[in-house]
């Protein structure tokens, strides 16, 4: 496989092909382990449980047939049948312990071979030693007395015990024989598995270095490089080619970070032209600021005039006028009354539009700052200053109101112009009835003035807000049609909004709203969903 083709390779490639590899490697050795171990099972078995059992055996049978020989010579002796006993114990035990090491014995043709032949020979030499002494004492004892078993024994050689005895010691060798191979193979395999273990290890290391090195090369290296080149372009460098030398992956990646640097480029490009617009716009809004404030200037410096020196002299010609029609009252003739009540009478609006023309002006330049107000308070203050205007008969009523924000005394001329005008335009005849309600819609309190008067006309919903606008001729309704206008502007300081609701039977309904007082111990639906 070529570099180059190794270069296309992308990194979870790589990472995955090193991977495989290791793992292929290690399971190779761990199959090694698994059979080494096997054998050094198979060997810890041969040394603990067969060998080492089996020459106990060995030694068990020597004392069996030692047993044996004595209980012979013993009966031979005294002609006693229980001196016998201990000769058949022997001979059970021989018997036993013989069946005992064929079991731990293996099929044949293997090392266990020639522990079988040396334990068949033990078997043939007892079997010789009791033919030729055993059993010849045991019946001439039985047959002619004692006195001929000793005769026997005394004859008898003790050649044929000590090649029982031979054979179990050939038989102990090879067992120890056996057993000394087992060690010796139990230590080999040891060594293998550690072999195995240093190999996987050396393999876990080998793997992790190349990991690192991979990372460092295809990962490492070139992000460096790629955050140097990003770190130029935030410089300002916006003309400086992104590209990367590492893995495919980072090789997009640079190339989508270059494509958006391409982008921001041209941006960067079309927010300077609209940068130099917008310099050039807020200049020109620099210069209608500064005539603006100009224009405020003049505006409080009329608002000056119209309340000081346009009122002198208003109230001067409205003064002599009023001299005028008390002193000749009667005393010219009825034309000459007539011109001097028309004077009295402009003199006296011209007085209340300047006044009230200067309330509306003061609305949010003139401030007492906001303060927590009762609504119920207000609009008992309400009812109280027009209850001469209301009469006994008139039904003014509201349901538990609010505590709002706001400047108390706008609120008070808000509600006044609200409810005055209810008990301005009463139908003719008809008790005027005004309710008051408030309804809280999220996080702004909906308050609502209807009344059972004349009502407004559906074409008029959009002029009764206009200042100076009157629906009725000004000999019908007294006023100068700025209240209302007030009545928005109040509104609107306030960061509320107001309509009129033409879904009504009869009469008016002036709904408007005012935000709900901001109480940090209130809890708000906000603060209830976040602690449920």
């Amino acid at each position: 496989m070529s570099w180059l083709t190794l270069r296309t390779w992308t990194l979870r490639g790589r990472v995955a092909a090193l991977c495989v590899t290791v793992g292929l490697l290690l399971t190779a050795l761990g199959i090694a382990a698994v059979f080494t171990a096997a054998a050094s099972n198979d060997r810890i078995d041969d040394v603990l449980n067969r060998t080492t059992p089996m020459r106990a055996y060995g030694e068990s049978i020597v004392t069996a047939m030692v047993d044996q020989e004595t209980a012979i010579r013993g009966y031979a002796i005294s002609g006693r049948e229980a001196n016998l006993e201990p000769y058949r114990r022997g001979l059970a035990e021989e018997n036993r312990l013989i069946g005992e090491i064929q079991n731990l014995l293996r099929s044949p043709g293997t090392v266990d071979d020639a522990i079988r032949a040396s334990l068949r020979d033990v078997r043939a030499r007892a079997e010789e030693w009791r033919t030729a002494v055993a059993t010849p004492v045991i019946t001439a004892v039985q047959t002619r007395g004692p006195e001929a078993g000793q005769a026997l024994v005394r004859a008898s050689s003790t050649a044929r015990f000590d090649a029982v005895r031979s054979a179990i010691g050939r038989m102990q060798g090879e067992i120890l024989a056996v057993r000394n191979r087992s060690a010796d193979q139990l230590r080999n395999t040891g060594e293998t598995l550690v072999a195995i273990e240093i190999a996987a290890a050396g393999i876990v290391v080998l793997a992790g270095a190349a990991l690192l090195l991979l990372l460092d090369r295809v990962v490492s290296r070139p992000v460096v490089e790629l955050a140097e080149q990003v770190r130029e372009v935030a410089a300002g460098d916006f003309d400086r080619r992104i590209t990367s030398t590492g893995s495919p992956e980072l090789i997009r990646l640079a190339e989508d970070v270059d494509g958006m640097r391409r982008k921001i480029a041209t941006e960067l490009n079309e927010v300077r032209e609209a940068r130099s617009q917008i310099e050039w716009v807020n200049e020109q809004l620099k210069v209608q600021a500064d005539e603006l404030t100009r224009s405020n200037r003049d505006l409080e410096q009329f608002a000056y005039v119209a309340s000081h020196d346009l009122q002198e002299p208003l109230r001067k010609v409205a003064s002599f006028c009023q001299l005028l029609q008390r002193r000749y009252a009667g005393r010219l003739d009825e034309r000459a009354d007539q011109y001097i009540a028309f004077a009295v009478d402009g003199a006296q609006r011209m007085q209340r539009l300047i006044n009230d023309l200067l309330a509306f002006s003061r609305i949010g330049r003139i401030t007492t700052g906001f303060t927590e107000v009762d609504l119920n308070r207000v609009l008992a203050d309400v009812a109280a200053q027009l209850e001469g205007r209301a009469g006994e008969e008139a039904d003014i009523s509201w349901s538990e109101l609010p505590t709002v924000e706001g400047e108390e005394p706008l609120l008070t001329t808000l509600f006044s112009n609200l409810v005055g005008n209810s008990l301005k335009f009463r139908r003719e005849g008809v008790l005027p009835v005004v309710r008051v309600t408030a309804e809280r819609q999220d996080q702004e309190w909906r308050i609502t003035v209807r009344d059972n008067g004349i009502g407004i006309e559906s074409e008029f919903a959009d002029k009764v807000f206009v200042i100076f606008q009157r629906l009725h001729a000004r000999d019908a309704y007294e006023g100068t049609g700025i209240g209302l206008a007030i009545v928005k502007k109040i509104v609107e300081y306030h960061g509320g909004r107001i309509w009129l609701d033409l879904d009504v039977p009869a009469g008016t309904s002036i709904n408007f709203t005012l935000p709900v007082s901001v109480n940090p111990f209130e809890e708000t639906p906000e603060l209830r969903e976040a602690t449920a």
